[in-house]
């Protein structure tokens, strides 16, 4: 795996395994590692049969988390290569005058020393604590915004629905009002067509039975 630029380092706890911290584009890595990346929408650690891992920072590509994360990594990375600088610069000029000023034997020089060592070494713990607010923070706006995009796509989608089930009564209602009309015209139809046949007939036997009548007298 050809990474770069990769910053390498050794643990002293384990110093046979090395470590690399890379920060790569993505036709740089191979398609497993940034297929990993994409899937678990994290860094991963990719270990190989040598006792060497590298630590992938993919740079573009992978969604709007990972995205995030290269923000912050690159912004922590310049932070504390800017505050390191800075406490070596500030060592060496210390070191430096005191050490033309008093003599490189006083045990001033030991002091000033002593107390470089302690304020690097507390400028190293506010750096790490400021490096861990960092992540909590952004993964408690990512994990906020992740939130409200859920409740918002939920509740649009129950409005939705809500107002396709309100549209759906009214049409069904309607369409019933509509067939219960047609229902009740069919019948009065019907009943009227039948009042005027019975009253048609009942006129047509009336009619007979006078012609009849007249006929019989009219004969005998």
């Amino acid at each position: 795996m050809n990474l770069s630029p990769c910053l390498s380092f050794r643990l002293l706890r384990k110093p046979s395994r090395r470590w690399h911290v890379c920060l790569s584009a993505p036709s740089l890595v191979s398609h497993d590692v940034v297929n990993t990346l994409r899937r678990e929408r994290r860094m991963t650690i990719n270990s190989s049969h040598n006792h060497t891992y590298y630590i992938v920072v993919v740079v573009g590509g992978g969604g709007g988390g990972i995205v995030v994360v290269h923000v912050v990594v690159i912004v922590v990375v310049i932070v504390v290569v800017a505050v390191v600088v800075a406490v070596v610069v500030v060592v060496v000029v210390v070191v430096v005058v005191v050490a033309v000023v008093v003599g490189p034997s006083s045990i001033i020089v030991v002091v000033a020393v002593v107390v470089v060592a302690v304020v690097v070494v507390v400028a190293a713990a506010v750096i790490v604590a400021v490096v861990v607010v960092v992540i909590v923070v952004v993964a408690v706006v990512v994990a906020v915004v992740v939130v409200v995009v859920v409740v918002v796509v939920v509740v649009v989608v129950v409005a939705v629905v809500v107002v396709v089930i309100v549209v759906v009564s009214v049409v069904v209602a309607v369409v019933v009002v509509v067939v219960a009309v047609v229902v009740v015209v069919v019948v009065v139809v019907v009943v009227v067509v039948v009042v005027v046949v019975v009253v048609m007939v009942v006129v047509l036997v009336v009619m007979a039975v006078v012609v009849i009548v007249l006929v019989s007298r009219m004969m005998f």
